[in-house]
C-alpha cells in the first residue's frame, strides 16, 4: 500500500533524519544523517566509520524523521529499509545532485567517501495538532 501523503511530504521536505543500525550484542547505533529522498530511497554520503561498518555487516536499518513546532504540534515518520552502497558513477552523480538540491549545500567527496541508499520497505507516520 502507498504511504499516506503526510509521510511522503515529511520525508521529501526534511534534510536530516536519524538512522539506527544493528550492533550485534549491543544497543542499536543511532546517529543523525543529512539525506535526500527520491520517493523510494534515502540517499546519503558518509566517510568510513562505525555506521558504515555496521550497515555492511547487517543492512537492515530503521530511519526516522520528525518536525516539531510545539509540544502539541509535531509530525514523525519511521521507516524500515535496507542499506546499499552506490558504486555506479551515474547513480553517484544522481545521488549527489539530489543531496545538493535537498540541502542547498555542495557535496564534497573525499577519497574515502561512500555514497549509499536506504531502500525503504515500510513507512509509517504519526502527528499531533491542537
Amino acid at each position: 500500500p502507498a504511504a499516506p501523503p503526510l509521510v511522503e511530504a515529511l520525508l521529501a521536505s526534511s534534510i536530516v533524519g536519524r538512522i539506527a543500525c544493528n550492533a550485534p550484542g549491543e544497543r542499536p547505533y543511532l546517529v543523525p544523517l543529512a539525506y535526500a529522498y527520491d520517493g523510494d530511497s534515502v540517499y546519503a554520503v558518509s566517510g568510513p566509520g562505525r555506521k558504515i561498518d555496521l550497515m555492511r555487516a547487517d543492512g537492515r536499518v530503521s530511519f526516522e524523521v520528525d518536525r516539531v513546532d510545539r509540544s502539541d504540534t509535531w509530525q514523525s515518520v519511521v521507516t524500515e529499509g535496507e542499506f546499499e552502497e552506490v558504486s555506479d558513477p551515474d547513480e553517484i552523480q544522481m545521488a549527489i545532485g539530489l543531496l545538493e538540491g535537498a540541502t542547498g549545500v555542495p557535496v564534497i567527496m573525499g577519497d574515502h567517501s561512500i555514497v549509499f541508499r536506504l531502500r525503504l520497505s515500510a513507512k509509517s507516520g504519526r502527528y499531533e495538532t491542537p
